[in-house]
């Protein structure tokens, strides 16, 4: 992005988090679906209980950002809220909004403060039952349309194992072995969210194909002998001594001629964006201080230390995530 130059991009920065604040709550009163078929305030009013004078004033926020379109006196959607934020949609993304960001990524922002000084304010290892609930389907909802791509971008067909570390929802093992019938895959996480993740394997009817291992990756056992081995949003939210002791794990648990494929946010190599792959990287420092800002180039030089071959980096997510993909020798050696 262009250097800034007008006070008014600043005050854009600064009050972003008020619109984020309002898509939320709309969305916690599923205003979206709603207004599909349009309405008018008053009816608006009985279906959500809330008072004409504040609903009005919400709705007023929504037209404005351009969330909501206002015909006379009635309320519709734009063409992308209907497209993605009215719950029955196909492509409904709402909940990844309501759950991920605004009740756990969010108030950790809240803290970065804290996080730039050392303190890890953020831990996906110690939510309750309830809020991993919450927390594993809102990130099953972010996670299908990348994953879907992804499956789209590796080529697996001789695989026959996959070990998913940092699985989160398991949405990229689902998506790979409903693209490859012939793979299995096992996940690794923290157990409230390998709990949640055992229900969309179910689900997906791939339980007989997709097992789980409870615990933190960095201390329990992996599995030898994967034909690939899948990081996901996992390396960015480590240390950077931690990234090198992964990944050199998975050297260790591949098969000859194996895969490791590593999906994350990653920032331009000279770190100028792009700014959205900027700001998680940011937000990672809530799950560890310590955590590295990835970049291509930083990234193929700790998996080429490790003994890997890498073989090409493409954008996933454009502007947000990147896919680096790397092999090991026919022979197993560096």
């Amino acid at each position: 992005m262009d250097p800034i130059s007008d006070v008014r991009d600043i005050s854009r920065i600064g009050y972003g988090f008020m619109a984020s604040k309002v898509l939320f709550s709309a969305l916690n009163l599923d205003l979206f679906s709603l207004v599909s078929p349009a309405k008018t305030l008053e009816e608006l009013a009985r279906e959500t209980g809330i008072a004409p004078g504040r609903l009005v004033t919400l709705l007023t926020a929504c037209v404005a950002l351009g969330l909501l379109v206002k015909t006379g006196a009635r309320y519709s959607n734009a063409p992308a809220s209907a497209a993605y934020l009215v719950r029955s949609a196909p492509r409904y993304f709402g909940d990844y909004f309501r759950f991920q960001v605004d009740r756990q990524i969010y108030p950790m922002w809240v803290q970065l403060d804290r996080a730039l000084r050392g303190e890890r304010t953020g831990s996906y290892s110690v939510l309750d039952p309830e809020e991993a609930e919450h927390f594993t389907r809102a990130q099953h909802s972010g996670s299908l349309g990348p994953a879907r791509v992804l499956a789209q971008m590796v080529d697996l067909g001789a695989c026959r194992t996959l070990l998913d570390v940092g699985a989160g929802s398991g949405a990229f093992s689902i998506a790979l072995c409903q693209r490859y019938p012939s793979l299995a895959a096992t996940l690794i996480d923290f157990p409230p969210m390998v709990e949640v993740a055992t229900r969309f394997v179910r689900e997906a009817g791939l339980e007989t194909r997709i097992g789980c291992i409870s615990g933190n990756a960095l201390e329990v056992s992996w599995p030898d002998r994967q034909d690939a081995v899948l990081m996901s949003y996992i390396l960015s939210a480590v240390a950077e001594r931690d990234v090198a002791g992964l990944v050199g794990h998975a050297v260790k648990v591949l098969a000859p001629g194996g895969h490791l494929i590593v999906h994350d946010f990653m920032v331009d190599n000279d770190r100028s964006g792009p700014v959205y792959a900027a700001l998680w990287s940011v937000g990672s420092l809530h799950l560890d201080p310590d955590a590295v800002s990835l970049t291509p180039e930083w990234l193929s030089g700790v998996v080429g230390r490790a003994g890997l071959t890498a073989l090409s980096v493409r954008d996933v997510i454009p502007g947000i995530t990147r896919l680096l993909l790397a092999r090991k020798s026919e022979s197993g050696e560096p």
